[in-house]
């Protein structure tokens, strides 16, 4: 398995903006989440195995990445043959997300990284990663709380993101399971505001 750091990160969207260029496709605008925008906008130190594009950018609005442009798949294989990178290597795995709902403000918090003149990347910010780590640490644990963890997100920024992730579950379920996660992981007086 073929493991991004930001150097790497960045030779694999610059290839695919190549890519972009060669087969003469539209001008592309990803939203990414996820291990890659912690480490473009260097907010946790690690690396890893994906980009996760959570939803697409036209005209200055999010729209749906589901499912992605057939130009980019292809695209995207290309590079995965060039640097010998997993099939899924760009994904959108967590685009299920903007059907959901995004937080309050998330557009405007995106940040834009022209790669060139067929590819930008926006990122999603550290307040959002702290929305979207919450719901993951919740959801699947693992990686997700070290990575909440090293946002080191205040009080009143993990009950915010908390109580936006129990308007995408509402369920009783989830609510248990998400207190049951921020008192195991340090945050147990927000976890009594829930």
């Amino acid at each position: 398995m073929k493991i991004f750091d930001k150097e790497k990160l960045d030779y694999a969207l610059h290839l695919l903006h190549e890519q972009l260029v060669l087969s003469e496709a539209p001008q592309t605008e990803l939203i990414v989440c996820g291990g890659s925008a912690l480490l473009a906008m260097r907010l946790v130190n690690r690396t890893t195995r994906d980009i996760d594009i959570v939803a697409l950018m036209r005209g200055g609005v999010p729209v749906s990445a589901e499912p992605l442009p057939p130009y980019l798949v292809r695209a995207a294989e290309r590079v995965a043959d060039i640097l010998l990178l997993p099939e899924d290597w760009l994904n959108n795995g967590p685009a299920s997300q903007f059907t959901m709902g995004l937080p309050p403000g998330f557009t405007e918090r995106l940040q834009r990284i022209c790669i060139g003149e067929k590819l930008a990347v926006h990122y999603i910010s550290r307040e959002d990663q702290i929305y979207f780590k919450t719901f993951a640490s919740a959801d699947r644990g693992g990686y997700h709380i070290s990575d909440l963890r090293a946002l080191c997100p205040t009080d009143e920024e993990i009950l915010r993101a908390a109580r936006w992730c129990m308007e995408q579950d509402v369920s009783e379920g989830f609510r248990f399971i998400i207190k049951e996660m921020l008192n195991q992981s340090g945050w147990s007086d927000v976890s009594k505001q829930l």
